[in-house]
């Protein structure tokens, strides 16, 4: 399972999460993630962003409600034995 590091500006921490799996909507890339490898534990949808280059892209946690939604739904069903607590 691939591991990535990145900087929580809120909490003002670098964050290690496993990519638990991706998925493309709208023509963006996501990405759910969770700070453990197996197990209970806190899990975030990751959307992909550009920067100035094509190397430079960036990941921002999803806090739109209704997208947040969309992308449970989607990563429910290709993680079936994952369930979604808010």
């Amino acid at each position: 399972m691939e591991k990535l590091t990145f900087f929580d500006r809120e909490a003002g921490e670098q964050l290690e999460v496993f990519v638990l799996e991706q998925t493309k909507l709208n023509g963006d890339n996501y990405l759910l993630v969770a700070e453990d490898e197996e197990g209970d534990s806190m899990a975030y949808i990751l959307k992909e962003q550009a920067g100035q280059n094509d190397e430079d892209a960036f990941y921002e946690i999803v806090e739109d409600d209704a997208l947040l939604d969309a992308l449970t739904g989607i990563f429910s069903q290709m993680l079936e034995d994952v369930d979604f607590s808010f």
